[in-house]
């Protein structure tokens, strides 16, 4: 079984304190399914869209932009459908890519000189993240 944080709740998102007029509810089950992806691998926006039955990736990528509480929110574990990186913390180049490029290559997962994901077989479906999210 595939560790996993605690899960958001009242109050807490990854046994963190959060400010609850700052965090929605549909952040909180964003950070929840973000949460469930193991280090070493990766899913992407709409994979994760899915996992908590919202239709558009680009939300989940909106509430992930603003996660306070990266990296133990593990948003850096978040890829485009294509392999690609997308982006971190709000920025598609610069120095926040490069952390999550840094990141990901600790936790052993690389891309190619393109910026997309080499092993594809690390990426995590949303049954797989579904399988690992607590129950309402």
């Amino acid at each position: 079984m595939w560790p996993l944080r605690e899960a958001v709740g009242v109050g807490h998102v990854g046994g963190m304190m959060e400010e609850s007029e700052r965090v929605t509810e549909f952040a909180r089950r964003v950070y929840a399914a973000c949460s469930a992806v193991p280090e070493g691998r990766v899913t992407s926006y709409g994979e994760l869209a899915k996992a908590i039955g919202c239709g558009s990736a680009r939300a989940v990528g909106q509430a992930l932009r603003a996660n306070p509480y990266a990296p133990d929110v593990p948003c850096h574990r978040v890829v485009r459908a294509d392999g690609s990186l997308g982006g971190y913390l709000g920025e598609t180049g610069g120095e926040q890519l490069r952390r999550k490029v840094e990141l990901l290559a600790r936790e052993g997962v690389r891309f190619d000189a393109g910026g997309r994901l080499i092993e594809p077989e690390r990426l995590v479906t949303a049954a797989n993240l579904i399988a690992h999210l607590p129950e309402a």
